[in-house]
């Protein structure tokens, strides 16, 4: 279950950063949920990219691990 929780997770963070990094590409005054960082376009596009790559990292290390332990 635990395994099951952290994929989700990663999935999250992964369709999350996308999402935000597309928005910010298509208009670069829209900072998404990031508005509040302060970072300007670039540090907000790195922190969206950062979430992509850490997602999809979660998101595969857990699916890895439940197989593992067969359950997948």
């Amino acid at each position: 279950m635990k395994f099951d929780l952290l994929q989700a997770l990663g999935v999250l963070l992964l369709v999350l950063g996308a999402q935000g990094a597309i928005r910010l590409l298509v208009d670069h005054d829209q900072l998404g949920l990031l508005g509040g960082l302060d970072a300007g376009f670039g540090g907000t596009l790195t922190v969206y990219a950062v979430a992509v790559v850490a997602g999809i990292a979660l998101a595969i290390w857990a699916r890895g691990r439940a197989r593992a332990l067969g359950r997948r």
